[in-house]
């Protein structure tokens, strides 16, 4: 049988991997991914062929998945998140939409895909904060190595004028770390200051750290490519409890509560 599973693992631990794609991994033979993904998935994995390849190696990766699949092999591709969000699905499907290119195979055209959804960063991070997603919301990323900054530019300033909460994929880079705080100073002229923002770093793993700031506060020299960053909009609002500060974005309740009293 050719097939291809297309699985978002989650955001980092285990034990957010969904029961589907937890299924999907264990009827796959051969997985294909990022080192460290198998890495953290090692006792779902430890049986499995593995096929690795490092960072800036995507396409490489879709093709070796494709490539397995469609020889027979029942084929894993793995990705952090949400595979369809900023990740692979979306590859694998420009793959076989172009049949003129160097390298296609059309064997490709008869694999079963299967693509499986998993929790994404922004639900982590929204999550243990409170509520931050609980209205209209978008998410941009600030990397230009695919998208022009120019569009980037833009969907922020829609984005301001929109009033969404905006998570950040890709804030920062070792060689990018201008382009957050230049969102942040577009976004100030949409929504005060005072706006909370979540910073949220290697979220669900071992050395997660979570804290609410404000919008004034947000400074790229504090996140780094392992950070989501959420911005609320202007109704996000924060509460504090004996546990926890919680930040969340109401959706519109307290007038029906006030005019049902």
């Amino acid at each position: 049988m050719s097939k291809l599973f297309l699985v978002g693992t989650g955001p980092g631990a285990i034990d957010w991997l969904t029961p589907h794609a937890r299924n999907a991994i264990g009827e796959a033979t051969d997985i294909v991914g990022y080192g460290l993904y198998l890495e953290m998935l090692a006792p779902l994995v430890a049986d499995k062929q593995h096929h690795t390849l490092p960072l800036g190696a995507e396409v490489g990766r879709a093709r070796v998945a494709l490539n397995l699949a469609a020889n027979g092999n029942v084929t894993a591709l793995l990705s952090s998140g949400d595979i369809g969000i900023y990740a692979m699905a979306t590859l694998v499907f420009e793959l076989l939409n172009e049949p003129e290119e160097p390298g296609f195979n059309s064997a490709w055209l008869d694999v079963e895909i299967e693509v499986i959804p998993g929790i994404s960063a922004m639900q982590a991070a929204s999550s243990r904060v409170g509520a931050m997603l609980g209205h209209d919301f978008c998410t941009i990323s600030l990397s230009d190595l695919l998208t022009p900054w120019q569009t980037i530019e833009q969907r922020i300033h829609a984005a301001g004028q929109g009033d969404f909460v905006v998570s950040f994929y890709n804030p920062v880079s070792k060689k990018r770390d201008w382009q957050l705080n230049h969102a942040r100073d577009i976004l100030l002229t949409y929504r005060p200051a005072s706006t909370p923002v979540v910073l949220g770093r290697q979220l669900t793993r071992d050395d997660e750290h979570v804290r609410i700031i404000t919008l004034g506060e947000l400074d790229a020299k504090d996140v780094d490519m392992f950070t989501l960053v959420s911005v609320g909009n202007r109704e996000t609002r924060c509460v504090t409890t004996p546990q926890q500060q919680w930040a969340y974005t109401p959706r519109g309740y307290a007038a029906k509560l006030e005019g049902a009293q």
